[in-house]
């Protein structure tokens, strides 16, 4: 089933003095639980007074694609180019690891997956602003050597990981198999799954591949590189891009404590002048960056060159196309993109989505979230747009809309 839509355009682990062991604590932040999960790990600071005792930028990432622009603003000197002294990125291993940091101000810039910052702000009260878009597209769904499943609707019965509750990726999915006629469930273990049902779970992206090498998993949708590793090294077939379901998608974006934003307006623009730099960098050189970014580079994230240079650049017709992973070559687009522009009408769908999409966790916060007003309170456009207006170059992207590049509208294709 096949229907396109366009939306108008929008102004075993350790165990510390609670008791609480910190894959317990890990899977209370993936439930949505961040001040729970905090309180019992005994409390933090306050993130903004913690994060302005001085001005050196602490960045936390995950091994995946999506942090390629704050990855190369560090490798490349951008942050020192403005100024700016920043401290080795630190790559972490799951997301609810890298909020929990960015929470407790061991961070102050960090790329998170979109929907985790409406989760916190709106949800846990937590002042986490949306800075710029890190990337576009970058994702995809593959299944195993075993499946031969065509299409979303061909799922049903299946067990496919997704790498947070509050991801792009969940919500992509769950967009595409309500639309395939199908229903997204959470089963525990040995819990049967009907023909008409699609069992979600949660792993950490670097698990994937090794689960699905394993057939734990049936597939799973998630960031690149582990797309193209489980290609590679899992024996993964690459059932669809995300892209290619919606157009140039955001994913990940760049978030800081708004409280932050708020006393060093000075800093902040310098970090948001980095950033776009990075990005256009990323954009005009990537497979320089693939290998940059590789272990056989710099060794931000821990895959061969041949793993990020497919990530980052395979995307043909001959691989993907003739209605397989890529149904829509007409779109232009490209495996994964780099502007920084955060356009208020993705932001505007993805709310609208999220209440749509199932997760474990109380969600009630999303009932009365109002899309419009989330778009303008959730983002600051003030920095970006004086970093965009500054180095006008990112305008040339394929992601950027064409006219007017700071307003856009929203292409959905199951």
């Amino acid at each position: 089933m096949k229907t396109e839509q366009h939306f108008p355009a929008a102004g075993a682990s350790h165990t510390g003095k609670s008791g609480l062991t910190r894959r317990q604590s890990m899977d209370m932040l993936a439930a949505g639980g961040l001040w729970a999960a905090f309180s019992c790990l005994g409390g933090y600071p306050s993130p903004a007074r913690a994060a302005a005792e001085d001005d050196v930028i602490r960045t936390g990432y995950l091994p995946i694609t999506d942090a390629a622009v704050l990855l190369v603003a560090h490798a490349k000197g951008f942050f020192e180019a403005e100024g700016l002294q920043a401290e080795k990125p630190t790559l972490m291993r799951s997301w609810p690891a890298l909020v929990e940091g960015f929470a407790a101000a061991k961070f102050n810039l960090v790329h998170l997956l979109k929907p985790i910052p409406i989760w916190m702000r709106y949800n846990n009260k937590f002042p986490a602003k949306i800075m710029a878009w890190a990337h576009t597209n970058g994702s995809g769904l593959v299944v195993g050597p075993d499946v031969t499943a065509a299409s979303f609707a061909d799922l049903g019965g299946k067990q496919l990981a997704v790498p947070f509750w509050y991801s792009m990726h969940n919500i992509l999915l769950q967009m595409a198999l309500r639309e395939s006629g199908l229903k997204p469930v959470i089963k525990g273990e040995g819990v049967p799954i009907a023909a008409n049902e699609v069992n979600l779970q949660i792993l950490p992206p670097p698990d994937m591949p090794p689960a699905l090498a394993a057939r734990k998993v049936d597939g799973y949708i998630v960031a690149e590189p582990f797309n193209a590793l489980g290609e590679l090294k899992a024996g993964a077939r690459m059932l669809r891009f995300t892209g290619d379901v919606w157009k140039n998608h955001p994913c990940c974006v760049i978030a800081m404590n708004e409280e932050l934003v708020a006393q060093k307006p000075e800093w902040t623009q310098k970090c948001m002048n980095a950033v776009v730099r990075a990005a256009i960098y990323t954009s005009q050189n990537k497979k320089e960056v693939a290998r940059l970014l590789s272990k056989d580079g710099e060794g931000y994230l821990p895959v061969p060159a041949e793993v990020t240079l497919r990530a980052m650049t395979k995307y043909d017709q001959e691989t993907y196309g003739a209605g397989k992973a890529i149904q829509h070559p007409d779109w232009g687009i490209n495996r994964i993109d780099f502007q920084p522009w955060p356009y208020p009408s993705a932001t505007k769908l993805i709310v609208e989505a999220m209440k749509k999409t199932l997760v474990s966790g109380n969600t009630a916060f999303l009932a009365d979230l109002d899309p419009g007003k989330a778009a303008i309170d959730l983002v600051n456009y003030k920095y970006i747009r004086t970093a965009l207006d500054k180095y006008p170059e990112w305008r040339n992207g394929v992601d950027v809309a064409q006219g007017n590049p700071f307003i856009r509208e929203e292409v959905v294709s199951v």
